[in-house]
């Protein structure tokens, strides 16, 4: 523990909630620090301070962190309102105090990572540090490069302009895309918009960290080695990617090219494109009476 910590982040590490719902807990009136209620989520707690929630007092947790390959179908969420199967159906009891780092919809498989590490939880999820995703996805029907080329530039959709960090096609209809944005069912409103609708879409990665071989369904708990490598995004993109800032680069040169005035041509070109302009036939209503004017009589057909 640190010589000083915050009393919302002091209870998350004790595994109450999160620390969203440990500010409600405290605000709410449910915590006493020292026999005193306190509604200050800021309040610092101090080695030796005593703290209860509902009368039952907090002890802090050793830190747990597992990688969980999750399974088509289960909900991200401790109770779901429609009483769908939940990622925590999966995990022992030991491990049902961990919250989900981000989310994975219903319909989405692959990697997932549970802590009751506050301070890990805050590095993977902030928008400023921008740990990378990646995704196979399968959409129902082949992807066009102009549609490739947006999802990379951004796309307009109603919750904003979105955008993918890479992109590398594995085959017609299957991508493999990084983000590094967090806006809610991503890929899915992207390719939604365009008019993709996706059949299956996996994450295969967490910053540098991998899943290797880890079964559907399965979890293994993570050392300080993976735990860094899941905070820190891969020194190079993957073979054969299309990174977001090539294809800025590529539209902000052909912006430029629009606007930079062309080439004058050589005397000679402007002498042959001025005689091409005086002998081309006018496309107006006076067409007729300019040929009648300009062109040479015909010869007369003989006839017999």
């Amino acid at each position: 523990m640190e010589p000083e910590t915050r009393l919302n982040k002091y209870l998350a590490a004790c595994g109450v909630a999160s620390r969203r719902g440990c500010d409600d807990l405290i605000l709410a009136g449910h915590v006493e620090v020292n026999g005193h209620p306190c509604l200050k989520p800021g309040t610092r707690i101090k080695e030796g301070d005593h703290v209860r929630v509902d009368g039952k007092r907090m002890t802090l947790r050793r830190t747990t962190t597992i990688l969980f390959n999750k399974p088509r179908g289960l909900v991200c969420t401790r109770e779901d309102e429609f009483q769908r199967d939940t990622i925590y159906a999966l995990l022992p009891g030991s491990l049902q105090h961990l919250h989900h780092v981000g989310r994975l919809d219903v319909d989405s498989e692959g990697l997932l990572i549970l802590t009751n590490d506050g301070d890990l939880t805050q590095q993977l999820m902030h928008p400023s540090n921008k740990v990378e995703k990646e995704y196979l996805v399968t959409s129902n029907q082949p992807y066009t490069q102009e549609h490739l080329d947006l999802l990379l530039s951004g796309v307009y959709t109603k919750e904003g302009k979105l955008s993918a960090k890479s992109l590398r096609r594995l085959s017609a209809r299957r991508l493999s895309v990084v983000l590094d944005q967090g806006a809610k069912r991503q890929i899915r409103v992207m390719l939604d918009t365009l008019g993709y609708q996706v059949i299956k879409l996996v994450r295969v990665r967490i910053g540098s960290l991998w899943g290797g071989d880890l079964e559907v369904g399965r979890y293994v708990l993570l050392g300080p080695e993976e735990i860094a490598k899941a905070s820190t995004n891969p020194d190079q993109p993957a073979p054969k990617s299309v990174l977001r800032e090539n294809i800025k680069s590529i539209q902000a040169a052909k912006k430029l090219a629009r606007k930079t005035p062309a080439v004058p041509y050589s005397k000679e070109r402007e002498k042959q494109i001025a005689k091409k302009k005086a002998t081309r036939r006018p496309a107006t209503k006076k067409a007729a009476s300019w040929r009648k004017e300009n062109e040479p009589p015909r010869r007369e057909r003989k006839r017999y």
